[in-house]
């Protein structure tokens, strides 16, 4: 399975991530037509800065025991078997706002667009690499494959980005 792998040392803090993201989910889907005054358009990722003072990305791990799934009492959020890919059905979910509680990265958004919608990175469905991961000069932001039997025992610090 794929997996989105973060290594902060290496995040030089150009938000490439973040923009690239915002610009797939618009309606233009290109980052020369995203309007980013719009305050509904939201990126799936971010850039923090962490407690020295360095940029941290952040994305959504599709983690192996999603805590997110595990809480969403409308089965709006879903495991997919084949992928691993945590995936939405933004028709299906309630707004009961459990996942963006339960997300231990902060990854799960109400929409500011719906106020009964959550948002969260869907690994660019239909394209071949996020694009984020594309859109990192750096390297910080990866894909990595990893054994769908063994993630946590072969990558125990992976949900982590460590």
């Amino acid at each position: 399975m794929l997996r989105i792998f973060i290594k902060p040392e290496l995040c030089a803090g150009c938000k490439n991530c973040q923009v690239t993201c915002l610009a797939e989910h618009s309606p233009s889907r290109s980052v020369w037509l995203v309007n980013l005054s719009d305050q509904g358009s939201r990126p799936r990722n971010f850039v923090e800065l962490n407690n020295e003072g360095q940029p941290v990305p952040l994305s959504c791990r599709h983690c192996d025991e999603p805590e997110c799934v595990n809480s969403c009492m409308s089965g709006a959020l879903y495991k997919d078997p084949a992928t691993g890919i945590v995936a939405h059905n933004p028709e299906q979910c309630a707004g009961c706002w459990m996942c963006v509680m339960s997300c231990p990265f902060g990854m799960i958004l109400p929409d500011a667009r719906e106020n009964k919608v959550s948002v969260k990175c869907d690994f660019c469905a239909g394209r071949d690499k996020p694009r984020c991961v594309e859109a990192c000069p750096t390297g910080a932001i990866t894909l990595i494959e990893v054994p769908a039997s063994n993630i946590d025992g072969k990558y125990p610090n992976l949900a982590r980005g460590e």
